[in-house]
């Protein structure tokens, strides 16, 4: 069966949340919901609006020297470095500019960075960019990761946030709960759907979902 998708428009800008209601299983949790966010990474214009939007987040005097993207978000990534960088935020990196990184996975699910990728985060200002931020497990490992490797967090940010802050870290996002004020996650030995018998309709992930078929 196709899972039907909606559209909730953001008043505020020119960005659209895609959604799903059903039954969906991320690697951390169930969840009632699939937030659609590929064209708000993938497409440039809708990419360029998020970044506008989530950069009028931040103070000019904050400073910024990497992004670091999480979820496949480095499309908003770029151009919000572009705007960080037209906007005149404040950056220490002797090249005056912005970096845009993205973290290597190991099986352990454990974040690292190589060699060549490192000094772009030791001793640098790191704002972390996630498509979305529910249980927060994600974001957690890139603030845990920015920590060992010896950055400081400059902020975290995201297209949808289901939540209000992240390991401490106040959560600036486009789409947050309020628009689908029954959004709930859940660890999946918990899930009131799987209780009450209601079987799974897609596995869902970064890359996307995954539908069963009846």
């Amino acid at each position: 069966m196709a899972i039907k998708m909606m559209e909730y428009p953001n008043p505020n800008n020119n960005l659209k949340l895609r959604v799903a209601r059903g039954h969906f299983a991320t690697s951390h949790s169930h969840i009632n919901y699939y937030i659609d966010l590929t064209m708000t990474r993938y497409r440039l214009s809708e990419a360029k609006e998020a970044a506008r939007v989530l950069t009028s987040k931040f103070r000019p005097s904050t400073i910024i020297d990497t992004i670091l993207c999480l979820d496949g978000t480095e499309v908003v990534g770029a151009c919000m470095a572009s705007d960080l960088t037209k906007s005149g935020f404040r950056s220490i990196n002797t090249h005056n500019t912005v970096y845009v990184v993205t973290p290597e996975h190991t099986t352990g699910s454990q974040l690292i960075f190589r060699e060549n990728i490192a000094p772009m985060i030791v001793g640098k200002h790191v704002l972390i960019l996630a498509a979305s931020v529910t249980t927060g497990y994600t974001v957690q490992g890139g603030i845990e990761a920015i920590e060992y490797y010896g950055g400081s967090v400059a902020g975290v940010c995201s297209i949808f946030a289901s939540v209000d802050e992240c390991a401490g870290y106040p959560v600036s996002s486009i789409f947050t709960k309020d628009i689908i004020s029954d959004y709930e996650s859940h660890p999946y030995h918990e899930c009131p759907l799987c209780k009450a018998g209601v079987k799974l309709d897609a596995i869902v992930n970064t890359h996307g979902i995954s539908s069963f078929n009846e």
